[in-house]
C-alpha cells in the first residue's frame, strides 16, 4: 500500500479538527453537516445521504509530496513517523466554523458537549443504521432560532458571533464555494468578517474545509510547541502574541514549512497533545 492510501482513522478523528463523533464496535460515526459518515478502521465511508460526495479524508491529496514537503527539520520527521496516516479532514463548512467559534476558550470535551447540544436544538433528528442522530443545522435553522436559545446551548458569550456567522452565511455575504477558489490572505480576510473570528479560528476554518493547506492555526499549544522545538527560528517570548504578532510569525512558519504548512501543524499539535496525554473524543 502507498503511502497516499494510507488512512489512520483514530488518530485523524482524534486530532482536534472534529467533535461530533462517535464510535461504536468496529466504526466511527460522525455528523458532518447535512450527513452522517460511517467509517471502518481504513477510512471507507458509507454516508446517509448516498447521493452525496465526500473526500473527507483527503484521498485526493498527493501526500508522498507534501510529506517530503514539510520533512524540513527533526522535530517535523519524529511527528509524521509517530503518526503515519494522520489526515487533514476536509468538513462542512459551515458546521466547521461554528465548530471553531465555540472553540474559543474551550476543550475539546466542552466544545464536543456544546455543539452536540446545538445539533440536538436546532438540527434535524434522523435514523441511520438503527441508529438516532442529529444533523448539523443549517445556516436558517440557527437564524430561526433566538440568541437565548442559543446560549442555552452553553456556549455563552458566542451566541451572537454563531448568529452573525449563520445570517452572513444565509444572506450570500460570505460564500463558501467562492473562498474555496480566491487566495489564502483574501479569504481569511473575508471569514474574519464575521464577528468573533478572529486570526487563529479563521485558520482553523480554511485549513479544515475551505482547501487552504498553508493555514497553519497558532494557539497556545502551537506557541509551546513553537518555544520548545523551534525557540532559535522562531523568537517567542510571550504565551500569548497579538493580531500583528501572528501575521508575522504565520509567514515566517509558512516560508520555513512551505505551501503545506497546515499538514505540519496537525502533525506536531498531535504529537504534542499525545505527550501530555490530553483527552479526545
Amino acid at each position: 500500500m502507498s503511502i497516499n492510501e494510507i488512512v489512520d482513522v483514530e488518530n485523524s478523528i482524534n486530532s482536534g479538527q472534529v467533535f461530533l463523533w462517535r464510535k461504536k464496535r468496529q466504526y466511527w460515526y460522525g455528523i458532518n453537516g447535512q450527513n452522517i459518515l460511517r467509517v471502518n478502521n481504513s477510512g471507507k465511508i458509507k454516508l446517509y445521504d448516498s447521493n452525496t460526495n465526500t473526500d473527507f479524508f483527503r484521498k485526493k491529496d498527493n501526500l508522498d509530496k507534501i510529506l517530503k514537503s514539510i520533512s524540513r527539520d527533526k522535530t517535523t520527521k519524529k511527528a509524521i513517523n509517530q503518526f503515519q496516516g494522520l489526515r487533514i479532514l476536509e468538513q462542512d463548512p459551515f458546521q466547521c466554523t461554528i465548530s471553531f467559534i465555540v472553540s474559543s476558550n474551550s476543550n475539546i470535551q466542552k466544545i464536543k458537549l456544546n455543539l452536540e447540544n446545538i445539533s440536538k436544538k436546532f438540527g434535524s433528528k434522523v435514523e441511520f443504521e438503527k441508529e438516532e442522530f442529529f444533523l448539523f443545522p443549517t445556516p436558517e435553522q440557527i437564524l430561526n432560532a433566538s440568541l437565548g436559545e442559543i446560549q442555552k446551548c452553553g456556549v455563552g458569550y458566542r451566541a451572537k458571533f454563531i448568529k452573525d456567522a449563520a445570517e452572513k452565511i444565509y444572506s450570500g455575504e460570505i460564500n463558501f464555494e467562492n473562498l474555496k477558489k480566491i487566495n489564502y490572505q483574501d479569504a481569511k480576510k473575508e471569514i474574519c468578517l464575521i464577528s468573533g473570528i478572529g486570526n487563529k479560528v479563521a485558520d482553523c476554518i480554511l485549513l479544515f474545509s475551505l482547501n487552504k493547506l498553508e493555514a497553519f492555526p497558532i494557539d497556545r499549544w502551537m506557541i509551546r510547541i513553537l518555544q520548545k522545538y523551534y525557540r532559535n527560528k522562531f523568537e517567542i517570548k510571550t504565551k500569548t502574541i497579538t493580531e500583528k504578532q501572528y501575521s508575522i510569525l504565520h509567514e515566517k512558519i509558512r516560508n520555513h514549512f512551505g505551501p503545506f504548512a497546515g499538514y505540519a501543524q496537525q502533525f506536531l499539535f498531535k504529537m504534542e497533545r499525545e505527550n501530555y496525554q490530553k483527552k479526545w473524543l
